[in-house]
């Protein structure tokens, strides 16, 4: 696993026990798992009794790295020993890994769902269909006589389909044409490569 160089910091940050003793490393790790997993943003989670003695901005870079690196170990997938040895290389010692670790196993399954229910890509379209109507009147002019198309895609993800509906007068519509056209180039090309 890579990471940049303010992640590489603040894991560094963590490791360091001058910074965190080991009673707030394991607080900092807990808060950083549990602030992923709860359900709306709480701006008061790094506001445990432990953490309070520890620099404000040392304390957030250092849980923006925990979460960053925690994300990343569940998104590939990381065993333990990918983990350790990530960890390792930024100074953690054996006692750290451990605790990140197991904290790490504990609440995998939860965070492996939370990232699935996120979805990986968008709705794919499955069906188009399009109606020409026309505006002949407003409220304001006699007359508009001005052609206009209503549009539905049919898309579907993950199981479930829902329609996208849309109007839009013909040079939206011929711009909408050409711009799928351009992306379809590209893919093309991009497949080729």
């Amino acid at each position: 696993m890579e990471f940049s160089e303010s992640v590489q910091r603040g894991l560094k940050s963590l490791a360091d026990p001058s910074s965190f003793d080991r009673r707030c490393y394991q607080v900092l790790v807990d808060v950083s798992f549990r602030s992923l997993l709860s359900s709306q943003a709480d701006p008061s989670v790094l506001e445990q009794p432990e953490l309070k003695q520890i620099d404000q901005i040392l304390l957030k870079q250092s849980h923006t790295a925990a979460t960053t690196f925690i994300l990343e170990a569940v998104k590939q997938n990381a065993d333990k020993s990918t983990i350790s040895s990530c960890l390792e290389e930024l100074s953690f010692s054996a006692d750290r890994i451990e605790i990140f670790y197991s904290t790490h196993q504990e609440h995998r399954k939860e965070l492996e769902r939370l990232l699935a229910s996120i979805g990986r890509c968008p709705p794919h379209i499955h069906d188009a269909s399009w109606c020409l109507q026309y505006h002949v009147k407003n409220d304001q002019v006699d007359k508009i006589n001005e052609p206009f198309y209503l549009i539905s895609l049919n898309t579907e993800k993950e199981r479930s389909s829902e329609d996208i509906n849309f109007t839009c007068t013909v040079e939206q519509l011929q711009d909408l044409v050409g711009k799928l056209k351009d992306a379809a180039k590209s893919v093309e090309r991009a497949s080729q490569m």
